[in-house]
């Protein structure tokens, strides 16, 4: 796989790791990667040591790199400047998004609707983050967008260790809907507010069902 190539195969384990297609504690190895991808094995390497650097992988026996475990105290501290640092793009981005960003955030709306419905939890957190990603790409500021899409990377495969298509709650949608309603009004500060209700929301789900398990 050429160098110009790396970011797709990046870009792929990126949407894995969101969608929650490796749990916590998983091993990745290269040899099977590069298989998959049909590679040698040099691109995936410095692709899995990239996502290492980022803190969404870690090393670990044998040449191989795994999903770091997670537990109570990490995800609430990640949680504390996801809320911060979403909140702030929401705002900027508000004033920045034109009719077919609004309507992309619309249809993510419907099909996380459409798979709370359907007890579809793979579709649930795919349509749930590309709303959150895609809506935070607006936001204009680079360095900000950054440091939420690493976190994000951090946190992605925990979602599905502790979150069944059974929970899938309605209310889950709720601020998404009002996060929207707000953009439409050009109120950005209400879409900051209730994106941040909704981190908050989930994260004191998530923390009590870590705790339970623990």
């Amino acid at each position: 796989m050429p160098d110009n190539l790396q970011e797709p195969l990046y870009q792929g384990l990126c949407q894995a790791l969101l969608s929650g297609v490796y749990v916590p504690g998983e091993r990745l190895k290269i040899r099977d990667l590069a298989a998959q991808w049909g590679t040698s094995a040099m691109p995936v390497r410095a692709v899995l040591q990239r996502l290492v650097a980022e803190g969404a992988l870690e090393g670990a026996p044998q040449r191989s790199v795994r999903v770091p475990l997670m537990t109570a105290e990490r995800y609430q501290h990640i949680a504390q400047v996801r809320i911060s640092l979403e909140g702030l793009a929401v705002e900027l981005a508000t004033p920045r998004l034109h009719s077919a960003q609004l309507s992309q955030l619309a249809q993510c709306l419907e099909r996380m609707q459409e798979a709370i419905a359907q007890r579809q939890l793979a579709a649930y957190l795919q349509a749930n983050s590309e709303f959150h990603l895609s809506l935070y790409r607006a936001c204009g500021n680079p360095v900000l967008l950054r440091s939420i899409e690493t976190l994000w990377l951090q946190v992605g495969p925990f979602f599905t260790r502790l979150f069944n298509a059974a929970q899938l709650d309605t209310q889950l949608n709720d601020f998404h809907g009002q996060c929207l309603a707000a953009i439409h009004r050009g109120d950005a500060q209400g879409a900051r507010q209730a994106m941040e209700q909704d981190l908050i929301y989930f994260t004191r789900f998530l923390l009590k069902r870590l705790e339970h398990e623990q």
